[in-house]
């Protein structure tokens, strides 16, 4: 039986790897300026999958 493990949150270096941006441009430019959407996890910033699925052009 195999396991299928869904990510429901990404790191900022995930975000913009999938993005194909600098960390420091997802960070800085979107979290700090209020147009990325992001939960504090186990002390650090994590995206919501769901925001990255919009982002990639997947969700409404």
């Amino acid at each position: 039986m195999s396991a299928s493990v869904r990510c429901v949150e990404y790191t900022v270096r995930q975000v913009a790897w999938l993005l194909g941006v600098p960390r420091s441009e997802v960070s800085s430019g979107a979290i700090r300026r209020g147009r990325l959407r992001v939960v504090w996890r186990r002390g650090r910033l994590a995206v919501p999958a769901s925001v990255v699925t919009r982002l990639l052009g997947g969700g409404r």
